[in-house]
């Protein structure tokens, strides 16, 4: 297993402090995202967002030498030497501009990439006046209403068209590809997502100089709205994404030991997965290649075969494979954040 440091990027949006806050390090680092355990360059700028290890070498790196150690067998033979997963801190410094992004099919036709980007966040703060993230159209949007909206930078319309969610601490969403969203000043999210960074920018003006050539994949607005899902979310739509810190522990899986919630639906099993795990006197996980993040508290991490590791706020940990079954204990609370099913078993308390 592996402690990973911050590995924040340069982004178009401004960011970084409540990192700094989660971590617990006294100077904000300049960048409002922490790419962890990447395998992913930023697009145009590698290979800034690769992950180093403490040993100094490039996880992606790594695992092309040992992904058995790394991923597993299962995983292996389902996804090949692909961790199929990118894990970042992302901090809202200011409201995120209207974006979507392509799903695996459109990646792969028009821009040679076997990935989309899916992608899930679970709310790790959120301050100021009614924190909130945006998904989705309210209502269908024809194509041509969206491209002129996109063409006067209609910074209104666009915002004012999708559906706002309030957020709170430990509320998750998953957005599906192609969904138009953003999200609102001062959250601070985990995301998970397909290990990719290919944005569409609807809404550009005042965060990058030329959208035509910077929020369009290189292909221009013509060819890549199409990827927009224009389509209306309901709210039984939006109920099917969504889960409440209020509601989630009716969801956990509990015993003696401790308990783990599921943080997302069945429907993103194909991209990620998420589990809150609250170990209390004790969870046995079984062997696999695992982001943790520490949500709070402190407590104790053993591996098989790796050793033992003590935990607090803030850190950020990757767990391979090759360490073997995992055991936590203690009062802390761990985001374990893992790849797509390869028919593993879920974690169970001990």
């Amino acid at each position: 297993m592996f402690v990973l440091n911050p590995n924040q990027v340069q982004r178009f949006y401004q960011g970084g402090a409540g990192i700094a806050r989660f971590r617990g390090l006294d100077v904000a680092a300049d960048g409002p995202e922490d790419w962890v355990a990447s395998t992913t360059t930023v697009a145009g700028q590698p290979p800034a967002g690769l992950t180093r290890l403490p040993d100094g070498r490039l996880l992606a790196d790594a695992i092309d030498q040992d992904p058995a150690w790394f991923l597993g067998p299962a995983h292996l033979a389902a996804y090949g030497a692909d961790s199929s997963l990118l894990v970042k801190l992302l901090d809202a410094g200011e409201r995120l501009p209207v974006h979507c992004h392509p799903d695996r099919a459109y990646s792969r036709a028009h821009l040679g990439c076997a990935h989309g980007k899916t992608e899930a966040w679970v709310v790790l703060a959120a301050d100021g006046a009614g924190p909130c993230v945006y998904l989705g159209f309210a209502e269908p949007v024809p194509a041509g209403v969206l491209a002129g909206w996109v063409a006067r930078q209609d910074a209104a319309a666009l915002l004012g068209s999708l559906h706002r969610l309030p957020v709170a601490p430990g509320d998750s969403v998953l957005v599906p590809a192609g969904a138009p969203h953003a999200i609102g000043p001062g959250v601070f999210v985990a995301e998970l997502q397909e290990p990719t960074d290919l944005s569409i920018l609807l809404e550009w003006q005042g965060f990058v100089g030329d959208g035509a050539q910077d929020g369009t994949l290189g292909l221009g607005y013509d060819q890549v709205l199409e990827a927009v899902d224009r389509t209306p979310w309901d709210a039984q739509r939006l109920a099917a994404v969504r889960r409440s810190a209020a509601t989630a522990g009716s969801a956990a899986t509990a015993g003696s030991g401790g308990s783990v919630t599921p943080l997302l639906p069945a429907a993103a099993d194909s991209f990620f997965r998420a589990d809150w795990l609250r170990p209390g006197t004790g969870l046995r996980l079984d062997a696999g290649y695992a982001v943790c993040i520490v949500a709070g508290g402190q407590g104790t991490l053993r591996t098989e075969h790796g050793g033992t590791l003590e935990l607090h706020h803030g850190m950020t940990v990757l767990v391979a494979y090759g360490d073997g079954l995992v055991s936590l204990t203690g009062p802390v609370e761990v985001i374990r954040c893992r790849p797509p099913a390869a028919g593993d078993p879920p974690p169970t308390p001990s």
